[in-house]
């Protein structure tokens, strides 16, 4: 059965995954359906309304090395640009890079 329910914040529905979970004695939950298909290396934030609902909002961290580029608007426009020209098949051979590698 698919219960579907407005969310709060308004960014789509709710899927009913699981019911009547029950807490164990260290009040944990097992979110194994509810967690099936999502990244690895998810972490989540945990909110909670009046009413006691909780919302869990996915997040990915990335490496402080890679933070400027998604500080950097042009930067990242530039980067989904090539990767959506790579999709599209819309690339050309460049030749060889290997006279540009540092020796290790």
């Amino acid at each position: 059965m698919r219960v579907v329910k407005p969310t709060v914040a308004g960014t789509g529905t709710l899927e009913l995954v699981d019911r009547e979970l029950k807490p164990d004695t260290k009040k944990r939950l097992s979110l194994g359906k509810a967690l099936a298909g999502l990244d690895p290396d998810v972490r989540f934030d945990v909110y909670r309304n009046e009413a006691g609902q909780l919302v869990l909002d996915p997040r990915v961290s990335i490496p402080a090395r890679e933070a400027w580029l998604f500080r950097n608007p042009e930067a990242l426009s530039a980067v989904r640009r090539g990767l959506d020209e790579a999709a599209r098949g819309k690339t050309k051979p460049l030749g060889s890079f290997a006279k540009h590698a540092r020796g290790e």
